[in-house]
């Protein structure tokens, strides 16, 4: 099958144009990508993804670049703006990605996170936001509750899930509606696919408390960052800033409670959260 060049789009984005400039580069140079790829040693599907800013370019790759081309730092200037800046779509490359992780790890300070919600109590968070119509905000539950249907395939993801314990705390609308979602963390905390740990409040400030961070394997061993706050979220391709997340989570893993700990926490949150039935005035 002949290869076919993809259209390139270089001032979307810095990683689209360091892309475009690598594409420019190699036929001023009458370089194919499988030339290319013998002289930076890379391979040609990992360059070829490189060129219309399909992948984060490999942290080697700029150096390799600026070797073949001579062109001083040029692609490494273009490399250190392309790892800090969002990308133009990077939640949906976020959801590409979490489709093929085979291990997601994560942390929620002061909400669930999405992979662990029960649908009432995704239902109840998303209501909370006021620009959401109640159309959107059922779409937004079911998209929800689409993305664990993975989780009960015959290949699930292996999940790691450190959460807050101002989470377990947190008073819902509907009692019920937050005791089946501790209940459905409980049956989580520790199966083959899935571990919880609780991050009590004895333990204090820690460096993630500030947001919610993902961090997505993929069958490669590459692994992906994703911080989300309020508002906006922010994917971290290039391995400096997905390690220094890294580094802060497993600290935090170290000194959450352990998987029994986590489940007793639990069930005494449930016991706080127990729905009572009001007795009937007669």
């Amino acid at each position: 099958m002949k290869f076919t060049s993809k259209e390139l789009t270089p001032y979307l984005s810095a990683r689209h144009y360091f892309g475009s400039e690598q594409r420019r580069h190699r036929e001023r140079a009458k370089l194919s990508l499988v030339q290319l790829a013998d002289i930076v040693n890379f391979s040609k599907s990992t360059l070829a993804r490189v060129e219309p800013a399909e992948l984060m370019p490999p942290p080697e790759l700029p150096a390799a670049l600026d070797a073949a081309f001579g062109t001083e730092e040029y692609f490494h200037g273009l490399y250190e703006l392309a790892k800090r800046e969002a990308h133009p779509d990077q939640y949906r490359r976020y959801m590409d990605f979490e489709a093929q992780a085979v291990v997601i790890e994560q942390y929620g300070g002061q909400v669930v996170p999405g992979l662990l919600q029960t649908r009432t109590y995704a239902h109840t968070f998303l209501s909370r936001q006021e620009y959401l119509s109640a159309e959107q905000v059922e779409q937004r539950v079911n998209a929800r509750m689409s993305r664990q249907e993975r989780q009960r395939s015959d290949a699930p993801p292996f999940r790691w899930a450190i959460i807050d314990e101002a989470l377990l705390r947190r008073e819902l609308d509907d009692e019920t509606a937050m005791y089946e979602q501790l209940a459905s963390l409980l049956e989580q905390v520790d199966t083959p696919h899935c571990k919880i740990q609780v991050v009590p409040f004895r333990l204090g400030l820690h460096a993630l408390m500030g947001g919610a961070l993902t961090l997505l394997t993929l069958p490669d061993g590459s692994t992906m960052a994703y911080e989300e706050g309020i508002e906006a979220g922010h994917l971290y391709e290039a391995p400096d800033m997905v390690n220094k997340r890294r580094r802060q989570y497993e600290v935090l893993r170290a000194n959450a409670l352990s998987l029994t700990e986590s489940a007793d926490l639990i069930r005494k949150a449930m016991e706080d959260h127990r729905p009572c039935d009001t007795p009937r005035l007669t």
